[in-house]
Order: structure tokens, then sequence, then C-alpha cells
């Protein structure tokens, strides 16, 4: 998948690196749908992983960490993270499967507790998926070469100022997302 992306992706082709059969791998998982969500799950773990270093190695500043973290990792593993959204499951994600996007959400929700407490618990996870969905536009964007072609050179500080916007209206303080510099 990190090779190849999502579009060019078989389970014949995993099958051969490995030295299995397709069947092998399906008796193990089940179906195609299950190994993508295998290979996914891997790269949401990482992926809060990257994020949970990235908080770690700053200070005041964790809204842009987490911006910054978010445009890294999609930076660095663009069909890994590119997989995750072209992949469209039919029917219901697997509890285990939801389980690993919520921790990915769980520490966005937590900044952003942090940058807006008086936010009641809901509130504030819908504010962190809406911001994560807010930065996954930017650096999609980004990727793909739009902001580029349309004249924008620093779709991580346009991101990063959209959440300052956000939180700053929401928690009422005059900044909460920009780092000390």
């Amino acid at each position: 998948m990190a090779e190849k992306g999502f579009r060019n992706f078989s389970a014949r082709a995993v099958a051969k690196a490995i030295g299995y059969s397709v069947g092998t791998i399906y008796n193990v998982l089940g179906d195609f749908d299950a190994l993508i969500l295998a290979i996914n799950a891997e790269t949401l773990r990482r992926w809060a992983a990257h994020l949970e270093a990235c908080l770690d190695r700053t200070g005041n500043a964790r809204i842009a960490a987490l911006i910054d973290g978010y445009f890294d990792f999609a930076e660095a593993n663009p069909n890994l993270w590119g997989a995750l959204y072209e992949h469209r499951l039919d029917g219901e994600m697997p509890e285990w499967y939801r389980a690993e996007l919520a921790q990915l959400l769980a520490i966005v929700g937590r900044e952003v507790r942090v940058a807006a407490p008086d936010l009641e618990a809901e509130d504030a996870d819908r504010l962190a998926a809406s911001l994560l969905a807010m930065v996954h536009g930017h650096a999609a964007y980004a990727l793909d070469g739009t902001f580029a072609r349309i004249g924008i050179a620093d779709p991580r500080a346009i991101a990063l100022a959209r959440a300052e916007d956000v939180l700053t209206q929401i928690s009422g303080r005059t900044s909460v997302a920009r780092p000390d510099r």
C-alpha cells in the first residue's frame, strides 16, 4: 500500500510479496475489505503515535503541533494516508476499527478541550472531528497541488489560522493555537 497506493493495491501482490496465496490471506482475514482495514488500522496507529510524538516535543503550541503533525504524516506517507480516505466499505465499520479511529480523534479532542476548556466534552469531540476534517482538506489541497495552483504558499499557516479563529471564537481568548514565536 505504501509503495503503490490504494488504486494500484492488490491482495495478489501482497500474497506474492510474503510468499502466501491470496486464499491464505483471505482465510486469515476474511476478504479484501478486511485486508484494507487491517492495513488502515496500522496506519492509524502510526499516525496517532506520530501526533503524540509531535505533542511531546512542543510546549504551548499544541494545536500548531497537531496541524504540523497532520501535514508531516500525510506528506511522509501519502499512499497510506490516502488509503484511509479512498477505501469505501460497504456496510458497517467493525467495532475494532472504530476504536482505532477513536484513538486518533481522542488525541485531537484532548487538545481541543485544553484550548477551549468551557466546552462540554461532547461539543469538544464534535469540534475536534470538524477541525480534523478542516485540516484534512488543507492537507489534501496541499498534497494534490491545488493550493499551489491557486497561489497559496503556506497551507499549514492558513490551516492553523482557521483553527485558531474557531478556537478563539469558542473560547473567548485572544489566542489559543498560535505558536509562541
